[in-house]
Formats: structure tokens, sequence, C-alpha cells
């Protein structure tokens, strides 16, 4: 008889209403003693150091973002909220026995501005944040930062052996590359092959400027005429396939005069 009862339908439905209601109560009781006062977050601690963003930027995101105690705050939510702000790349929150929110942040490393108003990372992340330091501009299509940011590491690295730096890097519509460097020189490299005319031109360019400087350099009783110094270019453009066409300030020749 006592095996018939167990295996009554109601007997079943009976043992699953007192599961459930002691699973109920379990869960009640857990979730009002994690709640408490007593485990309450009284502590926060940024591990990492910063260039850009400040401890009270921090702090202020978790007096707003940080509810609950340390069961039950939303680390997901403190997280998000931190990585809103402007230098920031990545936040991870975490809980610390026994009271204490430990925070750690990764920063953009700005490498240009881009475009009108934000910066490009090291890594090609494009974002929106204030600095008064002086960097190369990069500028191209949505989409292209990281094309560019590489784009100008390899033109950067090509130009060393001349001593020049790039201070503006075009990416057009068209996707035309169009270089501005700190001398003041531009140079137009088209759409296709733009690494190699531009290693065309350092190829060329000292055996154009810089051996004449040096000549020009020695007194005139040394057979050098006066005022022979060279005049750089105000423009390279360099979409041909066998040379490059020079545009000079004032009408000025890029050759040394000739002494006959």
């Amino acid at each position: 008889m006592t095996d018939e009862l167990a295996a009554h339908p109601l007997s079943q439905v009976a043992r699953v209403l007192t599961w459930g209601a002691l699973g109920l109560l379990t869960y009640g009781a857990a979730s009002w003693l994690v709640a408490q006062p007593w485990f309450a977050l009284r502590s926060l601690e940024v591990t990492t150091p910063m260039a850009h963003v400040t401890e009270a930027q921090v702090r202020l995101i978790a007096e707003r973002r940080v509810h609950g105690t340390f069961f039950t705050v939303d680390l997901d939510r403190v997280r998000t909220s931190l990585e809103r702000l402007p230098w920031v790349r990545e936040a991870r929150v975490e809980r610390r026995w026994p009271d204490t929110l430990v925070v750690s942040l990764v920063e953009h490393v700005p490498l240009a501005r881009w475009n009108d108003n934000a910066l490009v990372s090291q890594t090609g992340e494009v974002f929106v944040a204030a600095l008064g330091q002086t960097l190369p501009r990069l500028s191209g299509p949505e989409g292209s930062s990281v094309e560019v940011v590489n784009a100008y590491r390899r033109h950067q690295a090509a130009l060393a052996p001349l001593g020049m730096t790039i201070s503006e890097l075009r990416l057009t519509p068209r996707r035309a590359w169009r270089m501005h460097l700190d001398n003041g020189i531009e140079l137009a490299l088209g759409q296709v092959q733009a690494d190699a005319r531009l290693a065309r031109f350092v190829a060329l360019y000292p055996r154009l400027f810089t051996a004449q400087t040096a000549e020009s350099a020695l007194p005139a009783d040394a057979g050098s005429p006066a005022g022979a110094a060279p005049i750089a270019p105000l423009r390279v453009d360099l979409r041909y396939s066998d040379g490059f066409a020079l545009r000079m300030p004032r009408g000025a020749s890029p050759f040394k005069p000739s002494t006959t």
C-alpha cells in the first residue's frame, strides 16, 4: 500500500512542490543574507598606473555605478561604465574579499591625430579625447585607420635614412596617398605602388640635393658659385613609372647651376 501511495501522481506532485518550496526558501534566505550591510563594499583599489585617466574619475564612476554588496554588485555594469571614459581602452573589475573592488585599466596610447576631431592609437583604434601634445596627422575614409597607421609606420621607417619625419599622411576617398614631411615637402604617392614610389624618392633625393648642399657650402674661391645652394622642392609628384616631377618655390631650379 505504501509503494502504491508513493507512486500515486498526487504524491509525486506533492514532492515536487515540497522541494520547490524549500528551494525558494533557501534562495530567499541566501538573497537576504548577501544583501546585508555586513558585506558592503568599502574600498576601491586601482592597480595600474595611469597617464591620462585620474583616480578621481574612477572613483566618480564607482560612486555612480557601484550598487549592492560584495556579492550582488554588477561587475559588468561597472566595467562598461569605465570603458566609456575617453582614454580607457579596456577595463577589468574584480572583487577581493572581504570588501574591496579592484580595478585595472588599459589606456589608449596615442600615435597621431585622426581626421578632424579624434585621435588614433598605435593599434589603429580611433578614440575621442583631449590632448595638447603635438602629434602627426593621419586621415582617411571611415574604417581605414588600421591601414593608414600601418602605412605610416612603413613610410616613416623608409624615410629614416633621410632624417625626415612625416607630419601628415592622408588616404583620400579615391584611395590615393598624400604625405607632408616635417621640412615642408609634399609627396604625391598615388593609388598604387606607394611603397615602391617612396623608396625611389628616398634613393634619388640625396643624389639631387644632399651632395649639392655640401658642395654649395664651399667658399666661393673653391669653385662653388655664390648662391648655388639648392632649394628643397615644395612638392614631389611620384606618380610616374620612371621618375618624378618637382614643383620648386619661386620657380627655382632643383639642379646645380652650370659653371661653364
